[in-house]
């Protein structure tokens, strides 16, 4: 499927970086090509993560924004209900993240205006402008609007492109998984997959894999706590079920100690009658 998908074309021998040598199987027509037994391995290797953070309960971020990244990781990200940024890439994204989340609420209260009738009081220059903003923000905030704190993880698609994401990610000790062309830099990067970041069908590939390991990870929390959820109950209904139990014996043996005494006292009363006689 990767050799299909064109993930072993790397870029000129000239544009290469001398720290992807490990990842290059050789050289043909000046263009390297990427070994893909090693693309195979990191995949592994990053899908196993990935699905660890999944089942956490954790966010992955994916980041892509060149063109043919673009349609395929919102897609993909949605399908696993991930947040994504394909626009530009906000500047202090995760070093800034407070001033980001103000201008999402900005955009909700924005919504709220609309609902509720506010709308209609206003001019329609106003209109037009508040409109205009929320087209914009919807336009670069719009896919990590459920985002409320900061994500585990970062997908990146092109690391030379997304260097800005990538440095944020680093200073914050936020893990990066990326695909790493060879004209990349791979050492920033703790999860990276050698492979073509340029061609459609190569990312799709390798997102594939990536997020049905995500899916397997969310499945597999949502079994965990479905069992939790029923053992707790169990728990809950045995301690419910010991008073009763208590409640039930101690009301079978009350009635058996006087019954008891009325047997032993006419006995008594008889014994003492032909004594008395």
């Amino acid at each position: 499927m990767l050799l299909e998908a064109g993930c072993h074309f790397g870029h000129l021998k000239r544009k290469w970086n001398p720290a992807m040598a490990p990842y290059i199987f050789m050289e043909r027509n000046g263009i390297h090509i990427i070994d893909l037994h090693k693309t195979v391995a990191k995949i592994d290797e990053a899908a196993d993560a990935l699905k660890q953070i999944a089942k956490s309960g954790k966010k992955i971020l994916f980041v892509a924004t060149k063109k043919q990244a673009k349609d395929i990781v919102a897609e993909k990200a949605t399908a696993v209900n991930m947040p994504y940024v394909i626009e530009r890439w906000p500047g202090g994204m995760l070093t800034n993240f407070p001033t980001i989340r103000k201008a999402v609420k900005k955009m909700t209260t924005i919504d709220k205006l609309m609902e509720d009738g506010t709308f209609s009081n206003l001019s329609k220059r106003e209109i037009l402008q508040i409109s205009r903003q929320r087209a914009k923000l919807e336009k670069n905030l719009g896919s990590i609007a459920d985002l409320t704190r900061l994500p585990s993880a970062l997908f990146v698609v092109d690391v030379m492109k997304e260097h800005i994401a990538v440095k944020e990610a680093n200073r914050l000790g936020i893990p990066v998984f990326a695909i790493v062309d060879t004209n990349s830099d791979p050492n920033n990067i703790d999860f990276m997959i050698p492979a073509n970041d340029d061609a459609k069908d190569s990312i799709e590939v390798i997102l594939n894999a990536c997020c049905t390991a995500i899916a397997e990870g969310l499945e597999e929390r949502k079994a965990e706590r479905a069992d939790e959820k029923a053992a707790k109950e169990q728990s809950e209904e045995a301690e419910e079920a010991r008073p009763r139990a208590r409640r039930a014996r101690k009301s079978d043996e009350a009635p058996k100690a006087p019954v008891a005494e009325e047997e032993e006292a006419p006995a008594a009363q008889e014994e003492e009658a032909p004594a008395a006689e």
